[in-house]
């Protein structure tokens, strides 16, 4: 009597299931992996990288965009676009300069400044989700109105603040860690606490997926997509504020690619163009990814030319692998 070994045919329901489940853990995690190696990568070709205060450099340098990729990364959950953040993060960084030169106090200045973009949310969400305008279209609108009104108000000219008090939140430091990473964290643990623990954050998963069957189980959509273009809106007034502490200026033309660049950290990160799906801990991934490669590239003094076509080929590949991830489920 011969003894039989019990196999599992490849091809069954059970070795597909198997099969299907490692490529999904693949398509969701393989950022971290992608990300670790790019680490390695660095640190061997670099091998000052994983020094701390380059480390340090590293995340304060790209704090704004972190806290900007916080809104987008909302606001696309529910399958939105704001392209008028690189405005709104001029026109913060522009307000809280000029008051800053005229005398406010950095806490006065800096509720205003953020009140302007709650404002400049408001506008978007409002224009969108009352007026029914693409968000493409309606952002793209906002975009030259807040630019032009940056200009109007600085008259094209910088505001230049001489006050030390006033580079706090860009250069200082708390126990040895600058002040804007501490920000940026902050930013991090609020924006992932609100999207998975609270009814709030579930509502815009759900908003993305089916924006009429939320509507119709009685969710204010209206409201809710509204929110996360002020939320936005803040979160860009917020990394103008940085960058104008940290620069010591205030000026209406900077931020040109923000826009741009949040929604590559957010595409990067995994969060979907289609809505419903995303992560403010994957955006984070994103920005770490971002900020490596381009630590990396400056590093080995490539032209910023062709920085520019890795970037925008990182973006397009992200981009192909969620239409893939999608096509599968």
């Amino acid at each position: 009597m011969t003894d039989t070994l019990t196999t599992t045919p490849a091809n069954t329901p059970l070795a597909l299931n198997k099969k299907a489940s490692i490529t999904d853990i693949a398509l969701r995690y393989g950022l971290i992996l992608v990300l670790f190696v790019l680490v390695a990568v660095s640190q061997t070709l670099y091998p000052r990288f994983l020094d701390p205060q380059n480390i340090k450099n590293i995340l304060s340098q790209n704090a704004p965009l972190g806290i900007v990729a916080v809104g987008m990364t909302l606001v696309m959950i529910t399958r939105g676009f704001d392209l008028s953040v690189g405005a709104s993060y001029a026109a913060g960084a522009t307000v809280f300069a000029s008051l800053a030169v005229g005398g406010w106090s950095l806490w006065a200045a800096g509720a205003v400044t953020l009140l302007i973009g709650l404002a400049a949310g408001l506008i978007n969400g409002t224009i969108i989700t009352r007026v029914n305008v693409n968000p493409f279209v309606a952002t793209l609108g906002t975009t030259s109105a807040f630019s032009g009104l940056a200009l109007l108000y600085s008259n094209s000219s910088p505001f230049v603040v001489s006050d030390k008090a006033f580079t706090t939140i860009g250069r200082g430091a708390l126990l040895g860690v600058p002040i804007s990473i501490w920000i940026l964290g902050a930013v991090l643990i609020v924006g992932e606490f609100v999207l998975r623990r609270t009814v709030y954050g579930r509502s815009l998963y759900a908003i993305g997926g089916n924006d009429e069957a939320s509507r119709l189980a009685g969710l204010p959509t209206a409201m809710l997509r509204t929110s996360t273009y002020v939320i936005c809106g803040v979160c860009a007034a917020l990394g103008g504020m940085i960058i104008a502490s940290r620069l010591s200026i205030g000026q209406a033309d900077i931020g040109a690619s923000m826009a741009l660049d949040s929604i590559a950290v957010v595409v990067i990160g995994g969060t979907s163009l289609m809505g419903g799906e995303g992560a403010v801990w994957r955006s984070a991934i994103g920005l770490l990814i971002v900020a490596v490669l381009t630590n990396l590239l400056d590093s080995l003094a490539v032209d910023s030319n062709y920085q520019l076509v890795i970037k925008g080929t990182i973006v397009v590949a992200a981009v192909a692998l969620d239409s893939f991830a999608r096509s599968r489920r």
